[in-house]
This record gives structure tokens, C-alpha cells and sequence, in this order.
């Protein structure tokens, strides 16, 4: 009997979703990827496995995957067109599918020439909207690129990545639809910290119709010190981290920071569940998933609801 999303359960059942990021190792110790897994599972619907992040190489996403599906979880499968062409892309959909993941984030990935292997080629045969669209076709015409029918289709629910914060602002929500036309089911935004900005992009995806055509889950990364803050204001692109917020992790003693980084993680979680259209939240506690639980509990979001 073939396993369903949880994540897409708990979206179509109408309660407000929790994600959680998990970052493969750096080595091929699978007790890593387990142990994370064992902190998240049961505070969280899924859990996203990312794919080489920033450029670095780590264990492959879908072993990780694979591994934390064995261990009761709903992985989200995410895969970049960075690393591979078309083939690839297809084949590793299909290989996704028959281990059992339900989930996959298509994303393009960060650029090589940020990682530790900047001399790699980028491969990028098709981009992250194309890549949407090529999953959609498989699952649900059965066929490849190009027209050849596939024995069985993978059964996937399919994601993408949006930022309400990137310029131009006004192309923001009309980029969003296409990606839902070209198959989006859910998206999972960029870390959220100034929420004025993020309404006015709310208010744009309900004027297009949006929020009925595709679950939204808005990105949270808590701050673990001052400096954080200021270094993901000055130098991480397409992010939006206001004075407001950078003072105030600074107005507490360097031994405190973490936890107002983790109240304000909490405050926005609160605001993003009042907001009309916003489905659910995605927490990306880089290389600090035990923070997780915390902000799940005092966010009342615990426990998670059987679906």
C-alpha cells in the first residue's frame, strides 16, 4: 500500500503546518542524519533534507532521506538543478518516488562559487520553475521529458522556494504564480524578520488569488547572536533584516541572545498564523535543530495533530 504525504495531509486537513530544515553531514556517518531526525520527529509534519547547501559537499539528500523516512518521518526531498541535467533530475524523481518520499522542494541551489568547491561546473540544464513542471508532468501525465511514458509515475507532492523580500517587489507575487501554475502545490519562503514586508506581499498573493491555489509556509530562522543578525543583513542576499531587529538582539547581554533570537522566532510564528493565507511555517535552525522543539512549544503548536 503506497504511504501519502503527511505534510500534504495536515495541509489539506486544514491545520497549520510545521516544517523543519535538517542539514546532511559532511561524511557519510548516517548516525548524524538520525540523530537529527530523532530530535525533530514528532514536534514537526516533515522534514526538509537540503542538497549540498551554500555549495558544500554533505551526504546526498535522498539518502538522508532515505534514511529518516526509516525512521518514521516525512522527509521533504529537496533537489537542486545546479548538480544535475535533465537525466538526472528525472532518474533521482523516480528513485525519490520508489524509496517511498512523498515530498520534493525544486529548487536551482546556491551558486558553486560559493562553496567549497568553486571550481565545479554549474550544470543548471533546466531552472527550478522548469524543474517544477517536469515533476508535475511525470506524476501526473506518467511521462519524461520529451513525450516517452514512464511504467509508473512518481507520487510526490511537489514544493518550491519563494522570496517576499527580493527586488523588485511588485514582480514578487506574479513570479509566485509561476511557479503555482507550473505545478507548486506548497511554498516555503526565505526567513522571515521583517513582517511588514511580508504582509504587503501577502496582500499581493491574495489580490492574484494565491492563497487558494498554493500552501504557503513561512520561513523562521531563529537569531543566535547580534552579530548574526548584522552579517545576514549586510551579506546574504535577498535578505530582510530590519534595524528594529538587530537592535534588539543587541540590547540583551551576549549570553542571552540566543533566547531573544528564539523569542522573536516564537513572536513571528504567532503573527504568521494570523495572517489570512499563510499555512503553515518552516523553521531552518542551521546546524541548532534541538532549538526546534522549543519554538514548536511555547508557539502552541505542540503536539502536532494526528492526520
Amino acid at each position: 500500500m503506497m504511504t501519502e504525504s503527511r505534510l500534504k495531509k495536515v495541509l489539506q486537513s486544514g491545520n497549520f503546518a510545521v516544517t523543519a530544515e535538517c542539514g546532511p553531514p559532511k561524511g557519510a556517518d548516517p548516525e548524524v542524519i538520525k540523530s537529527k531526525g530523532k530530535i525533530l520527529k514528532d514536534y514537526v509534519d516533515s522534514v526538509n533534507v537540503t542538497d549540498n547547501q551554500t555549495g558544500v559537499v554533505r551526504l546526498c539528500s535522498l539518502a538522508a532521506c532515505a534514511l529518516l523516512k526509516a525512521e518514521g518521518l516525512d522527509p521533504v526531498l529537496q533537489m537542486v538543478t545546479r548538480d544535475r541535467n535533465r537525466i538526472a533530475l528525472q532518474s533521482d524523481v523516480l528513485g525519490a518516488s520508489a524509496l517511498g518520499i512523498r515530498n520534493i522542494l525544486c529548487l536551482s541551489g546556491d551558486h558553486q562559487s560559493f562553496g567549497n568547491q568553486p571550481q565545479a561546473k554549474g550544470v543548471f540544464d533546466i531552472d527550478s520553475i522548469q524543474f517544477v513542471q517536469t515533476v508535475r508532468t511525470m506524476r501526473d501525465a506518467g511521462e519524461v521529458i520529451g513525450g516517452d511514458k514512464l511504467t509508473e509515475p512518481p507520487h510526490l507532492f511537489i514544493g518550491a522556494a519563494a522570496n517576499p523580500f527580493a527586488d523588485p517587489f511588485k514582480y514578487r507575487a506574479a513570479r509566485l504564480a509561476t511557479k503555482v501554475d507550473a505545478g507548486a502545490e506548497f511554498i516555503q519562503t526565505q526567513c522571515i524578520y521583517n513582517l511588514d514586508r511580508f504582509k504587503q506581499w501577502m496582500d499581493l498573493v491574495r489580490d492574484s488569488g494565491l492563497d487558494s491555489k498554493v500552501y504557503i509556509l513561512g520561513g523562521i530562522t531563529p537569531l543566535k547572536s547580534a552579530r548574526m543578525a548584522e552579517y545576514m543583513a549586510k551579506n546574504v542576499a535577498g535578505m530582510d533584516v530590519p534595524e528594529e531587529i538587530i537592535n534588539r538582539m543587541k540590547s540583551v547581554p551576549a549570553k542571552e541572545q540566543r533566547q531573544e533570537g528564539v523569542k522573536i522566532a516564537v513572536e513571528t510564528v504567532q503573527a504568521l498564523q494570523a495572517i489570512k493565507g499563510v499555512h503553515g511555517v518552516h523553521i531552518m535552525a542551521i546546524e541548532w535543530e534541538d532549538v526546534v522543539q522549543q519554538i514548536v512549544q511555547e508557539a502552541k503548536l505542540f503536539p502536532r495533530p494526528q492526520v
